[in-house]
């Protein structure tokens, strides 16, 4: 039975032959083809060598440009110095005076000659702006910028007046015989009516500014911390000039205008601003009657701060 598993025919026989034969070819090729065609082995060195000449090349190119660059620096700071020199000034060292002073009262310019900074100067008056006064020459040494140093060469003549005497000095200074217009007064021509200080003169201000102006004296009660004992002491010397008065151009006006005005609040601005709109242009005041938002005395608290042109 093996007999017949291992048995083949002419025609395979020849083929194995052949297959044989084609093995051993190509052995004895594979090792004959080295002695016939030697092959070059390449160590890269060519490669190499190009690489280095590469990289010598970019240094050489950096430090081209590297000096052209140092070359130029160099003009233009020779320039500079040729076209500036003839501006340039010997710095010359600081002088300053000693003398007393009131850190409460006296000016940034003061402070200056003091042999402070200007910006020192400044931290002082916003200090004071803040604070109200230096109680105490610790409260001026507390300032920014003010060096201990400093503040131990100027201790001894800080002079800080007493809280009486200053108020005596302000009261010296109130006229009893003055009558002030509440639509053009500064805050301080206000200060010198008796009975109006800082704050209340700058509530005067900002009211005018926020309204367009005063109608009566009698708005003066619409000051925020107005008491009405401090309103019967400041009436007599206070006056209103209605031609200054500023009024909002109903027919030109934005809803955010009408709205800034103290005496509208947001849902009257809209309403107005879109009856405009609606009609194109308002003629007259009773216009606003159609509007629920705006009641008669609304209407009539309004009607000196509205034109109609």
């Amino acid at each position: 039975m093996w007999k017949d598993f291992f048995y083949f025919s002419k025609g395979q026989r020849t083929g194995i032959l052949v297959l044989v034969a084609l093995i051993l070819l190509a052995l004895v090729a594979n090792y004959m083809m080295p002695i016939f065609f030697p092959v070059t082995q390449k160590d890269g060195s060519a490669f190499l060598l190009e690489v280095e000449k590469f990289k010598k090349s970019l240094v050489s190119c950096d430090s081209i440009r590297q000096a052209e660059w140092q070359r130029k620096s160099k003009e233009r700071q020779q320039q500079y110095e040729q076209n500036y020199k003839p501006f340039q000034k010997q710095t010359k060292e600081e002088t300053y005076s000693l003398f007393n002073f009131d850190p409460n009262t006296v000016d940034s310019a003061t402070f200056v000659r003091l042999g402070l900074k200007p910006f020192i100067a400044a931290n002082i008056l916003k200090y004071r702006k803040a604070s109200g006064r230096f109680k105490t020459k610790e409260d001026f040494g507390k300032v920014y910028g003010i060096l201990p140093t400093k503040f131990k060469e100027l201790e001894s003549y800080i002079a800080i007046a007493e809280i009486s005497q200053i108020k005596n000095e302000i009261n010296t200074t109130k006229r009893t015989d003055i009558i002030v217009d509440l639509n053009s007064a500064d805050t301080t021509l206000l200060m010198q009516v008796k009975g109006i200080g800082r704050g209340y003169a700058k509530g005067i201000v900002r009211f005018r500014q926020q309204t367009g102006g005063f109608i009566s004296v009698d708005q003066l009660s619409e000051i925020y911390g107005m008491r009405p004992e401090n309103m019967e002491r400041i009436r007599p010397f206070c006056k209103v000039n209605t031609d200054l008065v500023q009024k909002i151009k109903v027919n030109i006006a934005t809803a955010e205008r009408f709205k800034s005005h103290p005496y509208f609040n947001f849902y009257q601005a809209k309403a107005l601003y879109e009856l405009r709109r609606k009609k194109g242009k308002l003629k007259d005041i009773a216009e606003l009657k159609e509007l629920s938002e705006f009641n008669p005395e609304t209407i009539q608290k309004l009607k000196p701060y509205l034109s109609f042109e």
